[in-house]
């Protein structure tokens, strides 16, 4: 898959937001795909229409961008292209979660980004009371993920010390990573677009693609932790290693669990 980017250079459009919009943006140039930054709404139908993926995100989310985002999902639906949603802070504010189930009724996204807390939101649950993320809750959001896949029909990728990916039937765990990489702002929005690209490019199985693409993203993570304890110098390293980790040292790496649900 990694070379499959390389050689096909997607077109990712991302609606996304301003704290990350560069981070993003190199990201998807280090791995070999090209990034489209557009969120106005009066070019979101055209922008879809040239891009191989779409990539949402509500990290600085308002009116408009939203809009954009419905216009721009609803046209890559009617083209086939994959849409991928990152619901950063869900539960922060009404506003936010009402945003996330509209995206959610209006366009066919393909797969969920997001962490424990943000699924939880989505689907209802107490995310203090339950303490979903740590501990014994950590088979809480496997489950909950498995039913919000069901429920809703797409892929859910939850990421988090472990990782979790499942589409309702398989669920997989990835047990890759380093805590230097939640220092960095934006590591979760590049790996929804990283997922784009690979959903772009790659005919397997949606569920594999998800899971290669979290398999190397933390791969790249533990290889940059090997140069530099700093966040400001591990934030480079990270580039780097998404621009020149390949696949076969990927693959040498790889170990996950699967289950059937």
């Amino acid at each position: 898959m990694l070379q499959l980017i390389k050689e096909k250079n997607p077109l990712v459009h991302c609606i996304t937001n301003h704290v990350v919009s560069n981070f993003q943006a190199n990201g998807l140039l280090a791995i070999g795909a090209s990034p489209i930054m557009g969120e106005a709404p009066e070019e979101a139908a055209e922008l879809a229409e040239l891009s191989q993926a779409l990539s949402l995100n509500i990290g600085t989310l308002h009116a408009e961008s939203l809009k954009s985002m419905l216009i721009a999902g609803k046209k890559a639906n009617q083209l086939g292209i994959p849409v991928v949603l990152d619901p950063v802070g869900a539960g922060a504010s009404d506003f936010r979660l009402k945003a996330v189930y509209e995206i959610l009724e209006t366009v066919h996204v393909n797969v969920l980004r997001c962490n424990a807390g943000e699924l939880a939101a989505i689907a209802g649950e107490q995310w203090e009371s339950k303490g979903v993320d740590a501990g014994e809750g950590f088979l809480d959001v496997k489950q909950l993920a498995v039913t919000t896949s069901k429920k809703l029909g797409l892929l859910v990728a939850v990421t988090g010390p472990v990782d979790i990916v499942t589409d309702g039937e398989s669920v997989m765990e990835i047990r890759y990573g380093d805590p230097l990489m939640a220092t960095i702002t934006g590591t979760g929005c590049l790996l929804s677009s990283v997922v784009a690209a690979g959903l772009a490019v790659s005919t397997k199985k949606p569920v594999e693609i998800v899971r290669d693409v979290l398999c190397f993203y933390a791969i790249a993570g533990e290889q940059a932790r090997q140069e530099t304890q700093l966040p400001g110098d591990f934030q480079q390293a990270f580039m780097n290693q998404l621009y020149s980790l390949t696949e076969r040292e990927v693959s040498e790496r790889i170990s996950l669990q699967e289950e059937t649900v």
